[in-house]
């Protein structure tokens, strides 16, 4: 803040009559138009300076970001500029119970949401299609494995491990 206010120029002047209702106002409305403003006070004596600016903190919500001499460097942050901040922020946060299970980003972009009962339908409904799609493009299952070569069941040759354990112990 102090390096922003670095270039500025003092644009209320406190003079010998001190801080009266009309400079508080003209501070307040140099606030809501600028929200960091340099402020120039004329008195001699710091605890008069001092003094002026608790006041001026306390009665128009602001805060102090630098005193140096004579000029007062004061700041107060735009509501509506915060506000819409945080809206723009919170804009593409996905907002879902605790219960749902997460959708990727992607997915929740073009609009798919996921709940437990489609995925666990969904799942079921995969397995249950697996041995049958596989049958159909003629795929390996336990009669016909995948490369072609029929197999005994009781073959040394056989790939389960089971199978092999089983035929050691009757040989």
């Amino acid at each position: 803040m102090r390096a922003a206010a670095h270039s500025l120029r003092p644009v209320v002047l406190i003079g010998d009559r001190g801080l009266s209702d009309a400079v508080l106002k003209e501070i307040d409305l140099n606030l809501n138009a600028h929200h960091l403003i340099k402020v120039r006070v004329a008195g001699e004596e710091r605890e008069a300076r001092n003094a002026m600016l608790e006041t001026i903190c306390d009665r128009l919500s602001c805060a102090l970001v630098h005193h140096l001499g004579k000029t007062l460097i004061i700041y107060r942050p735009d509501p509506a500029a915060q506000q819409a901040r945080a809206e723009a922020e919170n804009a593409t946060r996905a907002i879902r119970k605790p219960s749902e299970p997460h959708t990727p980003k992607k997915q929740a972009a073009e609009g798919i949401s996921r709940s437990r009962r489609t995925e666990k339908a969904k799942r079921t409904a995969e397995k249950a299609a697996r041995p049958a799609a596989a049958a159909r493009r003629g795929a390996a299952t336990p009669e016909r494995p995948a490369h072609g070569i029929p197999r005994r069941t009781g073959s040394s040759l056989t790939l389960r491990a089971g199978a092999r354990r089983g035929l050691r112990g009757k040989r």
